[in-house]
């Protein structure tokens, strides 16, 4: 019996079993798991409960605004909540807001994509490098400043590529204009595509570089081309993150404020027509209109942003089904 069993059994009598570094390394670490699941289950919490809470806010103030309209909020084309009665509604505001999204994904997310590819896998090291330095520093760039860029130089710049589209594919309703071209759906969409592609570039970027070498390198082996593999390999692997990353894209192009407010006219009329001057969108609106509002009309503007709040927790929502549904399908393909 060696020196320290001697010592465990003065006064008790029996040797008392000695527990191995290891097992003392087991115990903290098990520890340091319980506290951090429990710090993680915690911050997930206390997030839901945060989303609670601003739809509490929103629903509380939207509804007694609601309730004294005179009209019908969700189909109405006017907005003087202040009047003699009331009279609001919903839909110029979340028509223009889901068309200069749907218009800002249309073009920017290819961009961005196409931006992701070359940095990750055609572009070599330093020049890599350095392109996602600039994308990132894009993200970086306030809002004004887009908006400001897009009043000042694209709103001029784009009046003769918009008179070429009506001139050229004006039989197609949504090219149909009056013939004056200035602020537009068209430039606040170009506006807004300009201001998710970095987000979208950044994250697919990320996702792009995770894919499997072997894919890869399998791939080549076949005899792939280069777009080949880009088309069998990579971007097959990182469709889930495109996904999330042109939905966070869209979530701010849903939200955005000021750069839409100053390139976009503010007008309430339900169109389709993105070369004419009208247009506006729920983010805007709020922003321009908050400060001079009365009592109901900021309850008016509240509820418009409860259905921008709706608009993108259903977008987030969907989005989320599509990507688990991807993984679902790649995990019984493998």
């Amino acid at each position: 019996m060696d020196d320290d069993e001697r010592r465990d059994t003065i006064g008790t009598g029996h040797v008392a079993p000695r527990r191995s570094a290891s097992s003392l390394a087991v115990g903290r670490s098990s520890r340091g798991d319980v506290i951090f699941r429990q710090l993680a289950r915690g911050s997930g919490i206390l997030l839901l409960l945060i989303i609670i809470a601003i739809a509490a806010f929103l629903v509380s103030k939207a509804v007694p605004a609601i309730a004294k309209d005179k009209s019908n909020f969700l189909t109405f084309t006017g907005w003087d909540p202040d009047g003699n009665p009331p009279k609001f509604g919903i839909a110029p505001l979340a028509a223009g807001t889901l068309i200069t999204s749907a218009l800002a994904l249309i073009m920017g997310v290819p961009v961005a994509v196409g931006v992701a590819l070359f940095i990750s896998h055609y572009a070599p090291r330093r020049m890599a490098q350095l392109l996602g330095a600039m994308v990132d520093l894009l993200a970086a760039v306030p809002s004004i400043v887009y908006g400001l860029f897009g009043l000042i130089y694209l709103v001029p710049a784009m009046a003769k590529f918009q008179g070429l589209l009506h001139k050229y594919f004006g039989f197609i309703p949504i090219f149909s204009s009056t013939g004056f071209y200035t602020k537009s759906l068209l430039v606040a969409g170009v506006v807004l595509a300009i201001m998710i592609l970095p987000i979208v570039a950044a994250i697919s970027r990320e996702v792009f570089l995770q894919t499997p070498r072997e894919h890869v390198e399998a791939a080549l082996a076949l005899g792939a081309t280069k777009w080949e593999v880009m088309r069998t390999a990579v971007i097959p692997y990182g469709r889930p993150g495109i996904i999330s990353a042109t939905v966070l894209g869209f979530g701010r192009a849903l939200g955005e404020t000021i750069a839409v407010a100053l390139v976009l006219p503010i007008t309430f009329k339900v169109t389709l027509k993105i070369l004419d001057i009208q247009g506006n969108s729920i983010a805007a609106e709020i922003a321009v209109y908050y400060g001079d509002a009365g009592k109901v009309g900021r309850g008016a503007l509240i509820a418009a942003g409860l259905v921008l709040f709706a608009m993108t927790l259903l977008v987030n929502l969907i989005a989320r089904a599509i990507v688990a549904r991807r993984r679902d399908f790649r995990a019984a393909a493998a």
